[in-house]
C-alpha cells in the first residue's frame, strides 16, 4: 500500500463494494477515541445506506489505495441565506490509521472542494474535536478556520442539542 496511489470517487449508494465501505469506514470513524469513541449500535449501521441515500443532499467521497478502501468525507449540501449560495457541510472525514500519513484526508478535502467550486457552493463548512489536533492541523493547513462574521462579535461556535433519551450516545457523526 505504501507506494501505490490515493484515488477518490464519489461513492454511487447502489454499489455495493460502496456501501460496504460506507458501513465500515463509518464504524472505524466511531470507535476511534477522536470520533464517538464507541461502536455504533448493529441497527445504526443496518440503517445508515437507506438513511444517506434517503436524504436529498448526501454527497460521499471514498478514497481508496489499489483495492481497499481507506478515507471517506460524508457531506450533506446547505445553504447560506447570507449569500443566496449553497454550502457542503463535511459532516464526517475519517482516515483508516494504515493510510494516515500520506495525503488521504487533504485529498478528499480537496475533492469536496473542487465539487463545492464545480456547484458555485459560497462555503464549506466542518466541526472538529477542540482536542483533535492533528485534524485541526490539517483543516487549518487546507484553509478552515473559526467562522467569523462580524470581528466586534467574536468566532462563531457550534452548539448542539440532542433529542435523544438522556442515556442514549449520541457522540460524534
Amino acid at each position: 500500500m505504501e507506494n501505490e496511489s490515493v484515488t477518490i470517487v464519489e461513492a454511487d449508494l447502489a454499489v455495493p463494494d460502496h456501501t460496504r465501505a460506507i458501513v465500515a469506514l463509518t464504524a472505524a470513524y466511531a470507535c476511534d477515541a477522536l470520533g464517538n469513541g464507541a461502536a455504533l449500535p448493529e441497527d445504526v449501521l443496518q440503517r445508515l445506506v437507506a438513511g444517506l441515500a434517503a436524504h436529498p443532499t448526501t454527497m460521499v467521497l471514498l478514497a481508496s489505495v489499489g483495492r481497499q478502501f481507506v478515507g471517506i468525507a460524508t457531506c450533506f449540501v446547505g445553504f447560506s441565506t447570507f449569500a443566496a449560495r449553497p454550502i457542503i457541510n463535511v459532516h464526517d472525514l475519517y482516515v483508516a490509521e494504515s493510510a494516515r500519513g500520506r495525503g488521504v484526508g487533504r485529498g478528499l478535502l480537496a475533492a469536496v472542494e473542487a465539487i463545492a467550486r464545480q456547484r458555485g457552493c459560497a462555503k464549506l463548512t466542518l466541526e472538529v474535536q477542540e482536542m483533535n489536533h492533528r485534524a485541526r492541523h490539517l483543516y487549518e493547513a487546507v484553509g478552515f478556520a473559526q467562522a467569523v462574521y462580524s470581528p466586534e462579535n467574536g468566532g462563531a461556535l457550534f452548539y448542539a442539542k440532542s433529542l435523544e433519551p438522556a442515556n442514549a450516545d449520541t457522540g460524534g457523526g
